[in-house]
């Protein structure tokens, strides 16, 4: 194994790939061998901006991924850390949307090598969108119920403090003002919709009066004698949130009135 040859191999593999054409005056596209989850590359502009120059994607990364996240949520919760994180690590500028690196005194190479960095770890979230949605559909959720239910109104994680002082069986967000309250519950897999179940089930052990209801993060996901036995128990449910939104806050302004 010769060193050198696999340094120069390496050099020529990714270096060849790196194209600048001209699209215009003091306009040049930049193409790099680095690419979204799905293929597409990433979409990366030199231009000049006044006295300067800067790399840019020209809103293309955050449109991106709203092929895969709604937009609204690409700047919240978890999401929201990873975007700022890399953002501040590489000293790019979000202008609206627009992702921008000033070149700093001709460095236009460590400058492209910071820019593709912060891109691709923004596309992170396209990478761990199946590992941290769990998380991130509980801040949904919360942050949903937030914005729908007065705070007068609800409770989240709420247990009975009569029956329950160790808050063994939890509600996600009770919502009060009503002859009965609602118990919702936010169900992001099977794990969770057995210990409703169960919190279900004691309540009415209880004799606690009460309606429930059920927003999924992906309710074809669930084992189906798992969402059977949930089924029987549950008075609502909605199969997920993103899909539902209206017609979940159109059912809790029925219900809350």
């Amino acid at each position: 194994m010769n060193t050198e040859t696999i340094r120069q191999d390496f050099r020529n593999r990714v270096c060849e790939q790196i194209r600048l054409e001209q699209e215009g005056e003091a306009r040049f596209r930049v193409f790099t061998p680095f690419m979204f989850e799905d293929g597409d590359h990433l979409a990366i502009t030199l231009k000049r901006d006044n006295a300067s120059w800067i790399l840019s994607d020209e809103g293309h990364t955050y449109m991106h991924l709203t092929y895969d996240i709604d937009e609204k949520d690409i700047l919240k919760g978890t999401r929201q850390k990873i975007i700022s994180n890399a953002l501040s690590v590489f000293k790019v500028e979000d202008r609206d949307g627009e992702l921008v690196l000033a070149i700093q005194e001709d460095q236009y190479g460590n400058a492209l090598y910071s820019f593709t960095q912060a891109l691709l770890k923004i596309t992170d979230i396209s990478y761990l969108l199946k590992e941290r949605v769990r998380s991130t559909f509980m801040e949904d959720f919360r942050a949903f119920m937030t914005n729908k239910i007065p705070e007068s109104r609800r409770v989240f994680d709420w247990h009975d403090p009569i029956h329950d002082t160790q808050g063994m069986y939890s509600v996600d967000c009770k919502i009060n003002g009503m002859e009965r309250p609602l118990f919702v519950f936010a169900v992001p897999g099977d794990d969770k919709a057995r210990d409703a179940t169960i919190s279900m089930l004691q309540f009415e052990k209880w004799q606690l009066p009460f309606r429930s209801m059920a927003v999924f993060e992906d309710q074809e996901c669930i084992n189906r004698k798992v969402l059977a036995r949930f089924s029987d128990v549950c008075d609502k449910q909605f199969s997920s949130l993103g899909t539902n939104s209206d017609r979940i806050e159109r059912y809790l302004q029925e219900i809350t009135k």
